[in-house]
């Protein structure tokens, strides 16, 4: 690859000169309270079948091997290589569907950016708190206009990790002190090897494929290390190319960190408005689960892909519209127990296989900018509640509480959350057992 073009060099001076102190005040409380979130869900990620076998698979194959860089994965103190450390911190992340994403990129970013920087910081013995923040911050930046630019260049729907890749390769050059024709090749080589996979595919047959993050995270990871060794790519068009340019002119004047969601709830974001505005009916009417005869969802094609009614695993559970809803209405909650140990409740499943799912045009209309759902109940004495359009809360317009973001910090780290709260440094964070 050549000398950098015009707009890639201004993504590169902006990846690799941005300090805490260029980046506002409200951008660096948002860093820090998506970074609390991303930690609660990843201690609650580590106690799924998914994390164990992913940080077993990196302990036997991501090995650092002898006088080579390592990182220990998060809530695993066992050492790997960084691209090890960031493929199982970002697929235990992932493990977990509750963790932040932005309605334009229709997926995620924090969830594979976090583990890379944590295991690229660790490896090169960087102990610099305000740095780590300047480039968690940095990559939220770079990675969602990348997923929104891939979005809007290509025609089929990829995972997170394709754009997770990009951010990654980016803040990983800026760890590695490399230049800027460094650089680009290192983002040209992540761009080329992330994961385009298909995400609609694993909507309609939820596994532990999950959204690509964690290897997208180790794509980005090892494209760093190799453009630091010489290796080149191809490139980033997803950065450079005329069509995109739109997408990058704002880069440092506007911060994208600022339209990232919160997930209240463990489940993937397009079931949650209807969760949203079952719980509201429920609440709102003081029903209980035995007075619901009947229930009917309205909602959008994406979130009507979300079929699973009796979900066997985990990733089932996370990826269904009707169970996490039935679940919102026998238990009165929906979290990482529902997903996990209460796949097998009677009473949740039978109503989830009860329960209707509508295709509405309007809903498709304002996708994915916005996601609605409407839900209406039928009771056993012949009433009928009907919910207004409904989006889920936590998108930027419908912020949760910072009460609402440290209670489910608290509840999803478990005993970790006390020393996560407490640690100012990245050894810390990995020092903490789950």
């Amino acid at each position: 690859m050549s000398r950098p073009a015009t707009e890639l060099h201004h993504v590169l001076s902006f990846t690799h000169e941005t300090t805490l102190a260029d980046i506002p005040d409200d951008a660096v409380r948002l860093g820090r309270r998506l970074l609390l979130d991303l930690l609660g869900v990843a201690a609650a990620g580590s106690k799924t079948e998914l994390s164990r076998i992913i940080r077993d698979h990196a302990v036997a194959h991501f090995g650092a091997g002898s006088g080579a860089k390592s990182a220990p994965m998060l809530f695993d103190s066992r050492l790997v290589s960084p691209a090890g450390a960031a493929l199982a911190g970002g697929m235990t992340i992932d493990s977990i569907d509750a963790h932040d994403g932005h309605r334009l990129t229709k997926g995620h970013t924090g969830c594979g950016l976090l583990p890379a920087l944590l295991a690229l910081h660790a490896a090169e013995q960087i102990d610099d708190w305000d740095e780590f923040m300047a480039a968690l911050i940095v990559g939220y930046e770079v990675a969602t206009r990348a997923g929104i630019a891939l979005h809007a260049t290509v025609p089929d729907y990829h995972t997170s990790g394709a754009w997770i890749a990009v951010g990654c390769a980016l803040v990983g050059s800026r760890t590695l002190r490399l230049d800027a024709a460094t650089t680009a090749e290192a983002v040209g080589i992540a761009e080329y090897h992330g994961p385009r996979s298909q995400m609609m595919r694993v909507i309609d047959h939820p596994t532990m494929l999950k959204d690509g993050s964690g290897w997208g995270a180790m794509a980005g990871v090892s494209a760093t290390y190799l453009a630091a060794d010489g290796f080149t790519g191809a490139p980033a068009i997803t950065i450079d190319s005329p069509e995109v340019t739109d997408f990058w002119s704002d880069l440092g004047s506007t911060w994208l960190i600022g339209d990232q969601y919160l997930k209240q709830f463990p489940v993937c974001r397009w079931a949650q408005p209807a969760v949203t505005a079952a719980h509201g009916l429920m609440t709102r009417h003081g029903l209980r689960a035995a007075d619901v005869a009947d229930v009917e969802v309205t909602t959008f094609h994406e979130g009507a892909r979300l079929a699973v009614r009796h979900p066997a695993t985990t990733e089932q559970a996370q990826y269904s519209l009707p169970f996490p809803v039935a679940a919102t209405i026998v238990r009165g909650e929906v979290t990482p127990t529902t997903v996990t140990s209460g796949l097998h409740d009677e009473a949740i499943n039978r109503l989830s296989a009860a329960i209707r799912i509508v295709e509405d045009d309007d809903h498709n209309a304002a996708f994915p900018a916005r996601r609605f759902a409407r839900v209406a109940l039928t009771l056993t004495d012949g009433r009928r509640f009907e919910s207004a359009d409904t989006e889920a809360t936590g998108d930027p317009h419908t912020p949760l509480s910072d009460e609402a973001v440290m209670a489910k910090f608290r509840s999803y780290a478990g005993p970790a959350a006390a020393g996560l709260e407490q640690a100012s440094s990245v050894a810390e964070l990995l020092a903490q057992p789950a």
